[in-house]
């Protein structure tokens, strides 16, 4: 971080050519997919933060968000050694704690089999559960995406667990109206 007499500055400039680095200090061009996906992620969990603020399962969404956060390490890190040993993996665990959620919220409700505009059957909440389900998807295809151009095998269980996180953010979009 630059100093200047007594303010201090977030901006190193190292990124002003357009290139950045992922976690294994490796170089890349901004326009590279792993920031598109990058990005996408810290959307969707930007987005469930606000989600955060309307709902009654603030847990559950810390929960998902701090996976994102994993998730997002995974992809950025190359070094297969970090990767497996300083990482926290996405694994079965993960993917049993949305598919119970979602189960105990289709119990609970009665969604109908049917087409519904986004926001327009739900309360607030419901609308922002929409709008992060379309970002998880986004989010979903640039990993595919990444995971094609960039050879990455590693990063099944990341493409479950954000296909399983959209039908969960649909189904508590729905289980609101």
């Amino acid at each position: 971080m630059k100093k200047i007499d007594n303010y201090k500055f977030i901006s190193t400039s190292k990124g002003d050519k357009g290139t950045s680095t992922n976690y294994s200090n490796e170089v890349y061009s901004k326009s590279d997919i792993l920031f598109e996906l990058i990005g996408n992620i810290d959307e969707l969990s930007s987005v469930l933060g606000i989600v955060y603020h309307y709902t009654n399962d603030k847990e559950e969404i810390k929960d998902i968000q701090t996976t994102l956060q994993h998730i997002s390490s995974l992809i950025a890190t190359t070094d297969e050694n970090i990767r497996n040993n300083k990482l926290i993996q996405i694994d079965d665990l993960n993917l049993s704690k949305l598919e119970y959620k979602e189960q105990m919220l289709l119990e609970k409700s009665n969604i109908e089999p049917k087409f519904v505009l986004p926001g327009s059957d739900t309360s607030k909440v419901g609308a922002y559960y929409d709008f992060a389900r379309s970002i998880a998807r986004r989010a979903e295809r640039s990993l595919v995406k990444f995971v094609e151009v960039h050879k990455r095998n590693d990063l099944d269980y990341c493409i479950k667990y954000l296909n399983r996180l959209s039908d969960l953010l649909f189904i508590y979009s729905r289980s609101l109206a």
